[in-house]
């Protein structure tokens, strides 16, 4: 059971607390993973009350509940919850905030600060928190939990970095990427590290090339003013697809601890091959939807969405051709991709082999072979398939493929949400699911060479329709013709 603490969420009536953090600490209530200390201090600008904020998290949790909303269990999660209202842009805020954990005894000296607000008003706390001796550690720790983005680019991923650390050291900073909380995410280094079978075979003598998609059915939705100015390669590739790169390429860590993971991780960030500026339209693709239909409905372009310019030029598909120049990886080439309005909601990675040495049905209609295919399906499917080709029953020399399948989830076990996981850690001082600074610094020179030539060219995007899996044109990113992408988890469409 870890140390009791108090959790102060900034932006607590907001949507990041409303959808995940209130419905994810009442399911580590439910799983006694909450020790009888812990208090939750929300924090927001509204004119609200205890009784009216434990009202609302209670609407929260009950549409986000595992079944029915058990009254006795939420009576003892909302007595932890008490709300505190500030503008976090008032300094005297944080000196009223000081006094309340002087005055309740109550509350555990051990302090998370969760930032659930603007990126651009990290800093501005941090800096308020420190000035009111609340970062000090003299009487417990203090940790401070940021969301992505962490920058908009290389350079302001720098300068945020330099101004939060003046109140901040690495240890007390938690950057979360909630994607690698998925349970399916960690069974990549499970599968990799914890069974040898395919060890022999994870390089470049053996694998054609890698494929990480990650795609949506659903729109911008709400978020069209913060999509617009982001668009897919930073709000997807330069963290969540990038860092499952990392865990499919890197080499076993010497220990299971943070640090070492995250070593590894850095390690296959800083071998990834740059891409120089007149290389970029052969290393990366990007276009926009257009009107289409997505499960029988009609539904808008991106350039009719609210709140977006209809000028815009921001991408909602993403593609990215990586290459790993290290022993393992040199010359394998890493396809990663991401679009919104795709025909399929779904994360996977596809590892594709290479054909035999030598092909022992050349000279018969049998002479091709369909490459061997490992596909870790991530969301909505949580399975493993390791596909390979056999003969048909019968007279006849025909082959077929047959896959070896295995779901990652047994029917009787329950689904966590990544936030509960992270939010445990939080409290455990496990940094094993968090960035550390340098694999933020290093996707970022990954992916800033190509936002720079895109920003450049602003005359023209490629279109793709809804509900389609994106632009024809972004075969050109593949080494060889018999390269393609990977749609579906079954051999049969992909």
């Amino acid at each position: 059971m870890p140390n009791p603490c108090t959790y102060v969420i900034f932006g607590a009536t907001g949507n990041l607390s409303r959808v995940k953090l209130m419905p994810a600490l009442y399911h580590l209530e439910a799983a006694g993973k909450l020790t009888d200390d812990t208090r939750i201090i929300a924090v927001g600008r509204r004119d609200w009350d205890d009784a009216y904020c434990r009202g609302q998290a209670r609407e929260w949790i009950s549409a986000r509940a595992r079944g029915d909303l058990d009254e006795a269990l939420f009576d003892r999660f909302a007595a932890r919850l008490a709300y505190f209202r500030a503008d976090i842009t008032d300094a005297g805020a944080y000196g009223r905030l000081r006094s309340l954990f002087d005055e309740r005894a109550d509350l555990p000296a051990n302090i998370a600060f969760y930032m659930a607000i603007s990126p651009a008003e990290f800093g501005i706390v941090a800096q308020q928190l420190s000035d009111a001796g609340l970062l000090a550690e003299d009487r417990g720790w203090r940790r401070v939990v940021i969301e992505k983005p962490f920058g908009y680019d290389l350079d302001s991923a720098r300068a945020l970095q330099r101004r939060i650390s003046n109140y901040l050291a690495e240890e007390q900073i938690y950057r979360i990427d909630h994607y690698l909380g998925k349970g399916t995410v960690q069974n990549v280094l499970v599968f990799r590290f914890a069974n040898t079978m395919m060890e022999p075979l994870w390089n470049r003598n053996y694998i054609d090339h890698i494929q990480i998609t990650h795609s949506e059915k659903l729109g911008v939705d709400t978020r069209a003013a913060f999509y617009d100015s982001a668009g897919a390669m930073r709000d997807m590739i330069q963290s969540h697809l990038l860092q499952l790169l990392t865990l499919v390429a890197m080499e076993p860590p010497a220990a299971m601890d943070s640090e070492s993971l995250r070593d590894e991780k850095v390690k296959v960030l800083k071998s990834v091959r740059p891409i120089p500026a007149k290389a970029v339209s052969a290393h990366a693709f990007r276009a926009q939807y257009t009107g289409g239909v997505v499960d029988g409905e009609n539904v808008p372009g991106y350039l009719q969405e609210d709140n977006v310019p209809g000028d815009s030029i921001t991408e909602t598909y993403a593609a990215l051709k990586l290459y790993i120049d290290n022993w393992r990886w040199r010359d394998v080439p890493f396809y990663l991709r991401t679009g919104k309005r795709m025909a399929e909601g779904q994360s996977m990675v596809s590892i594709c082999f290479r054909h035999p040495p030598q092909q022992f049905f050349r000279g018969t209609q049998y002479h091709q072979m369909r490459q061997n295919w490992v596909v870790l399906g991530i969301q909505p499917a949580e399975c493993l398939r390791v596909e390979m080709t056999v003969k048909e029953p019968g007279l006849e020399m025909k082959t077929r493929q047959t896959s070896l399948d295995a779901s990652l989830r047994r029917t009787d076990e329950v689904q966590t949400d990544a936030y509960e996981e992270l939010l445990l850690d939080i409290i455990e001082g496990d940094r094993s699911l968090f960035l550390r600074y340098d694999e933020v610094e290093y996707a970022w020179r990954v992916v800033d060479p190509v936002l720079k030539v895109w920003a450049t060219e602003r005359d023209f995007i490629q279109t793709y329709p809804a509900g389609s899996w994106g632009p024809k044109d972004s075969r050109r990113l593949f080494e060889t013709e018999s390269q393609h992408w990977r749609h579906s988890l079954d051999p049969e469409q992909a």
